[in-house]
């Protein structure tokens, strides 16, 4: 007799619980990047040795007091002399190029080199115990925990795919209104939510669906439609995060840094005033490109190829019934934070303490929205924050960006007046292009936000002008699938080829680089950030 058989599953292309996270293949590490994990540790171990106890390099041997710009700086090297003051200068350079090694490397978990570099900091009494130690209560670390309760209210209620597939059936009514829905979603949800990776993994399985129901498949089945709408959620997922400074940890941090700096804060509205209308043009500007450029739809993928496919999508939300009060409590809490932390110029309250205040409302029993056990907070990117704010306190302390950076200069002649506009294109350009290389956008503001205060301070720029340019440039990380995890998420499904990728991203890059520079022209004076008459 024939043996019984169960059938084969039945693939379904419109069926959204197959596209989650977890059902997604995971890329495996290439040889190269293999052999890096290999020799990240003894490099790492080697330059630490190196830079720490057998190298004195003169620009940190022979420190000019008056070229000290912190003011904790300025009282370290009064207090400990100029030679203790030297050997802390080596040694917390030797601290940070063994932890960028290993960052750059991924040799070791993130958060574990974190650890590594807030012990070695202690031990080699770069920073006081106490202090380094002090970071994981850092304000911005607070508010990222408590964004993150406010993220899983949303999620935990459904609130979030409920407005998502709400807007995409209300709005989406044609291929070409559907990419711009994408749009608004993604910058809305970016106001909610500060994981780029939470967002992708909310917005994924919707417009695989969508991709499925215009006839895009992934692997062989590749089109057009599915290229462009995948790339395009990718490049807005990150382009949404930079649009407010709660859009990532790495904003947070940059923020925290300039803040240092300034011995002020940056305002959640200042921010929002500024970058609004410039990464919604950017995504607008991708949106051209994309459809008429990189991957235009033939009049055939232009029309749904699944009849019904739309009829799935509202099946999705029906399912999800009527408005819950839960849900209505949660778009209540939400909106009240949004309103608070959009005006925080006017009453002054931190957005960390608005946070705070909508957390605890939300954890209430009874009154409340979600438990504890419901809230998913990401505790190895806390560890790794927190030993990116410890080397921050360090590159404080010892002042070795501003050094570092005059040496560099006087090494090349350069001094005297350079014009602010040469300074300017030059760091905002690096910033961006740095995330060609970068793995982690947190590390990017940790070397390149201090780069630009020590610039600042060298040429008598406000630091503001350049530094918060600079980090405005934090959040493009989406043409390689290595640079974010957005962008490796996304590039797991197949949707699009190495080569789209790098094509559309680069495009996309050099002229995000542009707006920035016309903004820093034009709407950046408007809102006092650059100066006048310095172009």
């Amino acid at each position: 007799m024939e043996e019984n058989k169960l059938p084969k599953a039945v693939y379904d292309p419109l069926d959204m619980h197959q596209y989650r996270i977890d059902k997604l293949p995971r890329r495996e590490k290439s040889k190269f990047e293999r052999w890096l994990a290999i020799l990240g540790p003894p490099v790492a171990l080697l330059a630490f040795i190196i830079l720490g106890f057998f190298t004195q390099l003169p620009f940190l041997t022979d420190i000019d007091p008056a070229r000290i710009i912190s003011e904790e700086a300025r009282e370290a090297f009064q207090t400990l002399g100029s030679e203790a003051f030297s050997r802390s200068n080596h040694l917390m350079l030797a601290i940070f190029a063994a932890s960028i090694l290993l960052w750059l490397t991924n040799a070791i978990p993130n958060y574990l080199t974190s650890l590594i570099v807030i012990i070695s900091i202690i031990l080699c009494k770069v920073v006081p115990e106490k202090e380094a130690l002090a970071q994981l209560g850092h304000p911005v670390m607070w508010l990222n925990i408590m964004s993150f309760v406010l993220a899983s209210m949303l999620v935990t209620t459904g609130l979030a795919k409920r407005f998502a597939l709400w807007f995409l059936l209300k709005f989406g009514k044609s291929a070409g209104s559907v990419f711009l829905s994408f749009l608004a979603i993604n910058t809305i949800l970016s106001a909610c939510i500060s994981s780029t990776t939470g967002k992708a993994a909310i917005m994924l399985p919707i417009f695989m669906v969508i991709s499925a129901i215009y006839g895009a498949r992934p692997g062989e089945g590749k089109r057009n439609f599915g290229r462009s709408l995948v790339l395009q959620n990718l490049l807005q997922i990150n382009l949404g995060a930079g649009v407010y400074m709660t859009g990532s940890g790495a904003n947070l941090l940059a923020v925290a840094i300039i803040g240092g700096a300034i011995g002020g804060k940056i305002f959640y509205g200042d921010w929002l005033m500024a970058m609004f209308p410039v990464m919604v043009g950017i995504m607008l500007i991708g949106y051209l490109l994309a459809m008429k450029v990189f991957f235009p739809l033939s009049p055939e993928e232009r029309r749904p190829q699944i009849e019904g496919g739309m009829e799935r999508l509202r099946q999705e939300y029906r399912r999800l019934g009527k408005l819950s009060t839960q849900e209505v409590k949660a778009l209540i809490i939400f909106s009240l934070i949004l309103g608070f932390w959009a005006t925080d110029r006017l009453h002054g309250i931190s957005a960390t303490v608005v946070a705070f205040v909508g957390a605890i409302i939300a954890l209430t029993p009874r009154i409340g929205i979600v438990k504890w056990n419901d809230v998913e907070i990401p505790w190895h990117l806390m560890l790794f924050s927190a030993g990116a704010y410890a080397l921050g306190s360090g590159l404080s302390l010892t002042d070795l960006p501003s050094i570092s950076v005059n040496a560099i200069f006087d090494q090349f002649g350069v001094g005297g007046h350079t014009p602010f506009w040469v300074l300017y294109v030059l760091m905002t350009g690096v910033m961006a292009f740095s995330g060609l290389i970068f793995q982690s956008t947190a590390m990017r503001a940790m070397i390149f936000v201090p780069i630009a205060i020590g610039i600042a301070g060298r040429f008598g720029y406000d630091v503001i002008s350049l530094a918060l340019p600079t980090a405005f440039m934090i959040e493009h990380v989406y043409v390689f699938p290595f640079n974010s995890k957005p962008a490796a998420l996304l590039y797991e499904t197949d949707m699009y080829s190495f080569t789209d990728t790098m094509k559309y991203g680069i495009a996309m890059m050099v002229i995000s680089w542009l707006v920035i520079i016309l903004a820093g022209e034009t709407w950046f004076r408007v809102v006092g950030i650059t100066p006048n008459g310095v172009f």
